[in-house]
């Protein structure tokens, strides 16, 4: 049976104690590690950069998935693919040539992936979705955990599969902000792959349980 990829967001996790961690996300059935980085920029939040998941890198093998908020992304595809990551989403709200940021974080090997803020259309995508492997739906407002889960979301997802469907494209949909286990069956069923969560894993007792909450329901 088919189940959603699971990626914790350590943006919520405890930052003077990553090393454990990533002991107990090595243990969990997640299969990615979101890492969100912002510049305050194009957020009004500051996270971390290229140094700290350089260092993160070493401490697993699961899929790094970096979630680029930052403007002028496109200065440095090559530096995260340096430090190791294997998907790079930018923000289509970042972009002027997205067709370019797209090809060259493929060009050099990495996963390329676009984001939507909750009130940028899907159907700008439609002339890019076939370069894509994964779109980003921001079902909050990006730039800071434990925000609200916005409603609309479920219908933008299955716009997402639709337009995919329709184009033949391979993308994945990921779903980032808010996402919980009363809102992870009905985002799987309305076409989503991938589930980020920060607060309801990281705030959780049992964060193992919180991962296998959002994993099979």
């Amino acid at each position: 049976m088919k189940t959603p990829v699971i990626a914790p967001s350590i943006l919520s996790a405890d930052f003077a104690d990553l090393e454990k961690t990533f002991k107990m996300l090595n243990q969990s059935e997640a299969e990615w590690i979101h890492l969100d980085v912002m510049d305050g920029n194009f957020v009004p939040n500051i996270s971390f950069g290229m140094p700290v998941i350089k260092s993160l890198r070493k401490l697993t093998t699961k899929v790094f998935d970096a979630h680029l908020m930052i403007e002028k992304p496109e200065r440095y595809i090559h530096n995260f693919k340096l430090v190791g990551v294997d998907v790079l989403t930018v923000h289509y709200e970042t972009q002027i040539h997205l067709n370019r940021t797209v090809d060259l974080i493929k060009k050099i090997g990495m996963k390329a992936g676009v984001a939507l803020n909750p009130h940028t259309p899907v159907s700008l995508l439609k002339d890019i979705i076939a370069e894509l492997d994964l779109i980003l739906i921001m079902s909050v407002n990006p730039g800071y955990s434990g925000q609200k889960f916005i409603e609309q979301t479920y219908q933008k997802v299955a716009e997402a599969k639709e337009l995919i469907e329709a184009s033949g494209s391979k993308a994945l949909i990921q779903v980032d902000g808010g996402v919980n286990d009363g809102n992870a069956p009905k985002l799987f069923a309305s076409g989503a792959d991938i589930l980020v969560a920060a607060s309801y894993i990281f705030n959780h007792d049992e964060p193992l349980k919180a991962v296998r909450n959002l994993k099979y329901f």
